[in-house]
């Protein structure tokens, strides 16, 4: 390709996590081990200094290119300048689990680039620790995560907890748990549920509607035609019309700045009576179709009675 020609598309592959999350370790491995890049022209950006360390030369022997690059240099002229200067086949990028990713994904980068994936490496040894003194961080990695890699696991690791707290944010992502070993398993275990859900009649406690909520959406099928009882508060939708709310409840995904309501639309004919942020005891049959919110079918409720009930004694539900 000439320079200045405009290039076809560019895949770009991100990886984030915080120092001693794995990431040098991860990326080392693809690119040398699994020898990932299969000879393509390949540019590695490398956003911080960590504990691992690459080897420059044993990268150029495999066609690929590291540049280090400070904040003050991640913008679109600089971006610009790498991709004129070593013109790639593909991008890597080790981003700072520092920086915001808004910083990354709201700058204009060369034409052609493209992020196919963005994976986040989570250290299951300290994740609490960051959880408790840099939320909003380890959110933001989360959120914006295709795959989330949890490592240094072992038999004491909680790993619904972790199931819990990434799908409170990003239910789309797909999780992976790397043993101490290095072994690791793409996730396929279900939420430890508090209720039983093989009953035909589920009744929720005030605290689960949470769970029920990440539950139901992942899995519409298992709640399908059975019917189910929770105390929630009234959101009416102008698109919902007379005959239709959304019965559910407020829900603190990552900190106290960052509350939202959830819950299912739910068809009830007696709608248009129903006051906005009153309390109701719910009864519903659950069946599925096709949900917008959801990009194909999710979870929706039929009313067989709606009655009005205290409030609930917390006012927020919580994921973990």
């Amino acid at each position: 390709m000439r320079k200045n020609e405009t290039p076809e598309e560019i895949p770009v592959y991100m990886f984030m996590g915080f120092l001693e999350s794995g990431k040098t370790t991860f990326a080392k491995e693809t690119l040398i081990d699994r020898d990932f890049t299969d000879g393509d022209k390949t540019l590695l950006l490398i956003c911080e200094d960590g504990i691992e360390e690459y080897d420059f030369e044993e990268l150029k022997k495999r066609n690929i290119f590291a540049e280090y690059i400070d904040e003050e240099n991640l913008n679109t002229d600089y971006l610009i300048d790498l991709q004129d200067k070593y013109e790639p086949e593909r991008v890597m990028i080790e981003y700072n689990g520092t920086w915001k990713l808004e910083k990354l994904f709201n700058i204009r980068v060369p034409k052609g680039w493209t992020v196919i994936q963005v994976i986040t490496f989570v250290n299951s040894q300290t994740f609490d620790a960051y959880l408790k003194n840099m939320k909003m961080m380890i959110m933001d990695h989360l959120t914006g995560a295709d795959m989330i890699v949890i490592n240094r696991c072992d038999d004491k690791t909680d790993k619904d907890n972790f199931r819990k707290t990434v799908k409170s944010v990003n239910r789309r992502a797909q999780i992976v748990f790397e043993g101490v070993d290095g072994l690791a398993e793409v996730d396929e275990g279900e939420l430890i549920l508090p209720y039983d859900v093989e009953k035909d009649h589920i009744e929720l406690n005030d605290e689960d509607f949470g769970i029920f909520y990440i539950d139901a959406a992942d899995n519409p099928e298992k709640y399908e035609g059975k019917t189910i009882s929770f105390k929630a508060m009234v959101y009416k939708p102008k698109q919902y019309g007379k005959t239709a709310f959304v019965p559910g409840r407020f829900a603190m995904t990552c900190c106290a700045d960052d509350v939202t309501f959830i819950g299912f639309k739910c068809n009830f004919d007696k709608a248009k009576y129903l006051k906005d942020r009153s309390w109701v005891h719910v009864e519903a049959k659950i069946r599925t179709e096709f949900y917008p919110d959801f990009g194909g079918d999710g979870p929706v409720l039929d009313a067989t009675e709606v009655r009005p009930d205290k409030p609930a004694e917390e006012d927020l539900v919580y994921f973990n």
